[in-house]
């Protein structure tokens, strides 16, 4: 904890300012490494300094940090049991000595009983969606750790209100220490394209990983499924961004299905705004989401969006309003929603006018800062009454 002098005088209106330990699995590429960037590059230096620890890796991505006061750190932990990997995030809790420690999803809530240990008075948790070998948050070893450690956690966020009546509901989580703050997208970053002649055909695009729970063959499927679907009207491309296990799968299947001219698979990028720019409709086929930042992302960006019924899609989107929802793992229904988007024009720019107005009055990267600094605020608060 520092003392930060907040008036002329330098000597009225001291606040303590509260350094906050980020742990995240990996700090790659990802809705939710994406949040946590826009969260400390927007948040202001008198509410919380910020320092960010990978429990396994760190990539390019900490580039996109734009404070120079934040530090980044790898603690290397291996595949599997790996204690010298605690151990190292021990010693470095004690060196750093942060108000508190905030982690992120399954894979590093064991993180808490070692912040505890490392003598970390305060402790918040996230649950942003749901992991990759459990979709549905019923593995038994999974939900007994969560109880288990949750008596170490102060304070429970979630990201959607599905995870909010989970942790509730299911897990027993008392309704007083769970907060649900919802993603926030930077409106003035993410813009619609510039109204420019782009030719006859439509970009059909998203923004995922490639892995089982995101789905991308059905995405792919569905494509394939709508160019037969539209023939001639319409000529169609299709581009999905990102990097994972399935990628050279969906490449395969491309190429097999005869579309690999028609697809664009450029990987993971670090700035995916020139990409959502290139396209006229965005597609989200996966089986599981939390509050998605790609599809708020696509939102700001003015892109009507076709996403699966699952999570927080149901909060983000108006169906019919803003996109369309259909059942997870259809790619039959999922193809059937895209073609009067790729068809009518009006209709999808005009969903994607309702998009951008709809992201803009209930989903601000502001409104999302205020929640995390007020929640970080009442968290130091509680570590000096304590």
């Amino acid at each position: 904890m520092v003392r930060f002098a907040d008036g002329v005088s330098g000597l009225s209106n001291i606040v303590e300012v509260p350094l906050v330990a980020h742990v995240v699995l990996r700090f790659d590429y990802g809705g939710l490494e994406n949040g946590l960037v826009n969260l400390i590059n927007h948040m202001p230096p008198s509410c919380a300094r910020h320092v960010v620890i990978g429990l396994t890796e760190v990539s390019e991505i900490s580039s996109r940090i734009e404070r120079d006061d934040v530090e980044i750190y790898a603690v290397h932990k291996k595949p599997g049991k790996d204690p010298s990997a605690y151990y190292r995030l021990f010693t470095l809790l004690r060196r750093l000595r942060p108000d508190i420690v905030h982690t992120r999803n399954i894979g590093t809530l064991d993180c808490q009983v070692v912040a505890r240990l490392a003598g970390v008075r305060r402790t918040v948790h996230s649950e942003h969606g749901w992991d990759t070998t459990d979709h549905e948050g019923r593995s038994r070893k999974y939900r007994l750790l969560r109880r288990l450690v949750s008596v170490l956690v102060d304070r429970h966020v979630a990201l959607s209100r599905e995870l909010e009546s989970w942790l509730v509901e299911d897990l027993g989580v008392p309704r007083s220490k769970v907060s649900r703050i919802c993603n926030g997208v930077d409106t003035t970053r993410f813009v619609p394209a510039p109204k420019v002649a782009r030719g006859p055909s439509v970009v059909i695009g998203t923004v995922t990983r490639f892995s089982d729970i995101k789905d991308p063959l059905n995405t792919l499927r569905a494509f394939v499924r709508l160019r037969t679907s539209v023939g001639s009207k319409r000529a169609l491309r299709l581009i999905m961004v990102g990097d994972g296990p399935l990628l050279e799968t969906v490449r395969r299947e491309a190429l097999d299905a005869g579309v690999g001219d028609d697809v664009c698979l450029p990987g993971s990028q670090l700035d995916v705004t020139p990409w959502l720019r290139r396209m006229d409709l965005f597609v989200m086929g996966s089986r599981r989401e939390g509050i998605s930042n790609t599809i708020l992302e696509a939102m700001a960006s003015g892109l009507a969006v076709v996403a699966t019924r699952t999570g927080g899609n149901l909060e983000l989107i108006d169906d019919g309003k803003t996109g369309a929802l259909v059942p997870p793992q259809s790619a039959d229904a999922l193809a059937d929603a895209m073609r009067p988007y790729v068809l009518d024009d009006a209709l999808r720019v005009g969903h994607g006018a309702a998009g951008r107005a709809r992201v803009i009055s209930e989903f601000s990267l502001d409104a999302m800062v205020r929640q995390y600094a007020a929640l970080y605020a009442w968290s130091s608060q509680r570590r000096r009454a304590a």
